[in-house]
């Protein structure tokens, strides 16, 4: 059975690292209770690169944002399913208006990835 990613990518106020890493925190205590495999959040330090296309161009950065590439472990799409279900009840009541005072829901990126290549077994 092959390892399943949820992956993001949410452009952030640099003022808000600080906020955003609180929130974090929460979110890896609760996937990780609910049977999630790992989880990373991770804060854009060398965005401005000289090939592809860099994440200030794909995310439309704004000078004082940076970016959150972030990436939750999974058995199997199955697991990630069962798994989500559970962080999203317990997280139902949480106030949206808290998390847009962090990051704009409606510029973030999330999607669901199949493992191609892993060092994992």
């Amino acid at each position: 059975m092959s390892r399943y990613v949820d992956g993001y990518v949410i452009p952030i106020p640099k003022k808000n690292v600080k906020k955003y890493k609180k929130m974090a925190t929460l979110g890896m205590k609760t996937w990780m209770k609910h049977g999630a495999l790992d989880y990373y959040e991770c804060v854009g330090d060398k965005l401005d690169v000289p090939y592809g296309l860099p994440f200030p161009k794909l995310c439309k950065l704004k000078k004082e944002e940076t970016v959150i590439f972030a990436f939750v472990v999974y058995k199997s799409k199955a697991h990630s399913q069962q798994v989500n279900k559970k962080v999203h009840k317990e997280f139902e009541q949480m106030d949206k208006k808290q998390m847009e005072e962090i990051f704009s829901l409606k510029r973030f990126s999330v999607g669901g990835f199949k493992v191609l290549v892993s060092n994992k077994k």
